[in-house]
């Protein structure tokens, strides 16, 4: 079986935060990093349409954040994202794991 890897970025407005409430709000984006997602017991042949069907649950888009998808592959079951494999190595615990979306 394979599951899903989603991994996004994500932007915070600096701009908005020094708005006085007249004329245009600066836009600053920055990039603040990111997170990864895992779909399981996915169908291989449909990988377009279950990153479509779940970007709800996962891209938002307001005035002071943005979370956008950036990358998706296919993985094994018990492979681990970069992030959950540098906790077991340094922590020797995975105290912070990929988010699962059902779909």
């Amino acid at each position: 079986m394979a599951k899903l890897l989603i991994t996004t970025q994500v932007y915070e407005n600096y701009g908005a935060h020094d708005w006085d409430g007249v004329g245009e709000c600066p836009q600053y984006w920055k990039a603040k990093g990111g997170s990864d997602y895992v779909v399981k017991k996915i169908n291989v042949n449909k990988v377009t349409e279950t990153v479509m069907g779940v970007r709800s649950q996962i891209e938002q888009d307001n005035d002071a954040f943005r979370e956008t998808i950036i990358d998706w592959s296919i993985v094994g079951d018990n492979d681990l994202t970069e992030f959950e494999q540098s906790q077991l190595n340094y922590e020797g615990v995975i105290r912070y794991a990929s988010k699962e979306l059902a779909w």
